[in-house]
């Protein structure tokens, strides 16, 4: 019996990811490196410290520079990032999100959300789902996706075991880490991008029909 539903943010609750390759594309030409949106594809569900080395070494750049600059790097481009969704709404959110919450909440199944972002409490704010997340993981306390760490701190805040668990991802990453927690995985998207997902929709609202199932045999 599913007891906890674990959420990604960007690609599931909303689409921040837009935000971020500006955020990325603004550092990556500062350095002199070109990064496009299919290069942007790949930081998708990484953390943001490996989706810098990732474009470091992309331009040939990670053995330039120190543990002090990368930190120095990664907070310029978060400033820029939270300056952008500053505009983000309620109207940011997908549709389905909150049908799918309430559906939960009445089945009295716990959320969480197990973002890879730092900035994921801010979004859940500008988003108004603050009422809805039972729990929200750190991601600066864990390993990143793929590795399974989100996913079972979450689960573990709750004491539960991962059998209790479902994950929802966008991100291949992300449902790898889901899969290695042992739980079940909901892939939101390009179905042969997630095509090692349990499940696979199109959409989040296409998702409902699942979450409609899941709270009916209980």
């Amino acid at each position: 019996m599913i007891k906890l539903a674990i959420f990604d943010m960007d690609g599931v609750l909303t689409e921040t990811s837009h935000y971020h390759y500006l955020a990325w594309k603004a550092l990556a030409d500062d350095l002199g490196i070109v990064i496009d949106e299919a290069f942007n594809e790949e930081l998708k569900g990484v953390s943001r410290k490996e989706s810098l080395i990732r474009i470091l070494e992309h331009g040939n750049q990670l053995n330039k520079c120190s543990e002090d600059e990368i930190g120095r790097l990664m907070t310029q481009k978060n400033d820029h990032y939270r300056q952008l969704i500053e505009a983000v709404t309620p109207n940011d959110l997908f549709e389905g999100v909150i049908e799918i919450f309430q559906l939960l909440k009445k089945n009295n199944i716990r959320i969480a959300v197990g973002s890879a972002s730092r900035n994921a409490p801010f979004l859940i704010e500008r988003l108004g789902i603050k009422s809805y997340i039972d729990y929200v993981v750190d991601p600066s306390q864990v390993r990143g996706k793929p590795e399974p760490d989100i996913f079972l701190d979450a689960a573990a805040f709750f004491n539960l075991s991962s059998e209790d668990c479902i994950g929802i991802e966008d991100a291949k990453a992300g449902v790898e880490a889901i899969n290695s927690a042992g739980m079940l995985s909901i892939g939101i998207g390009d179905a042969e991008v997630l095509k090692d997902a349990d499940y696979a929709y199109n959409s989040t609202k296409d998702s409902y029909s699942y979450f409609e199932t899941l709270t009916l045999v209980r």
